[in-house]
């Protein structure tokens, strides 16, 4: 393997060259991972680009961005969770997914009428839950930070996470593995009540963990499981 031009991803026979273990584990228990069926492997996808774009891990990307429309994400849909996590990962690590996307879809002839407007139609806005959480926000921090709180209302809340191209459930899916992904564990209550509410089961996030222990880590995953058990502890079953 050339180190010096390896911004592609490693083949099995390059693993094995550098670390045979990592190659036995990628076979075995990461291959198995994609088998458990409480996420099905569209959602699996969904939450490993999620992962690499919230960890800027961009030499896994074109992979796993085609595996992801392999396993039925439209182009859209990708398309729209790399604009989703501009906001949520940054702007820079939306950009090096573009770059990373950008071959994928010419290889496979994406055209720009394939991908979402960059302007139109928005979903309804829940007018009651918006003010509720447009109260808490300016209470805790326009104190301190007026244009976050503008921000997060007017290009979040009443535009981003209103257009149509995500689904509302995989939207929130997004947005708790990349919280998850990156440590950001203080605003995943939130996100993860929203996520259930928007239709993500219980066994479902609790899958998303054991899928993100082998994308992020599992001190991250460690760090957000009694976040999460919170979180159900509060909910009906």
């Amino acid at each position: 393997m050339d180190i010096s031009s390896a911004q592609t991803m490693p083949t099995p026979e390059d693993v094995r060259t550098v670390a045979p273990a990592l190659d036995r584990f990628t076979q075995g228990p990461l291959r198995d991972l994609w088998k458990r069926p409480d996420l099905s492997p569209r959602d699996r996808s969904v939450v490993t680009v999620a992962a690499l774009i919230a960890r800027n891990q961009t030499i896994e990307m074109p992979h796993y961005f085609e595996r992801a429309l392999d396993n039925g994400v439209k182009p859209s849909e990708l398309s729209e969770i790399i604009t989703h996590l501009a906001f949520y990962s940054g702007w820079s690590n939306a950009m090096a997914a573009v770059a990373a996307a950008g071959d994928v879809f010419a290889r496979r002839r994406i055209s720009s009428d394939m991908l979402p407007p960059a302007s139109g139609p928005l979903l309804p806005l829940d007018e009651a839950a918006e003010a509720q959480r447009a109260t808490r926000v300016a209470e805790d921090a326009g104190p301190v930070a007026p244009g976050v709180v503008q921000y997060t209302a007017d290009v979040l809340f009443r535009d981003l996470w209103l257009r149509p191209a995500l689904a509302p459930r995989d939207r929130s899916l997004v947005t708790v593995s990349a919280l998850i992904a990156s440590g950001q564990v203080a605003q995943i209550p939130y996100h993860l009540n929203r996520a259930m509410d928007n239709g993500l089961t219980r066994a479902e996030a609790s899958e998303v963990l054991a899928h993100l222990a082998f994308y992020a880590g599992w001190p991250n995953v460690f760090s957000a499981i009694p976040v999460v058990k919170g979180v159900f502890e509060k909910r009906p079953r």
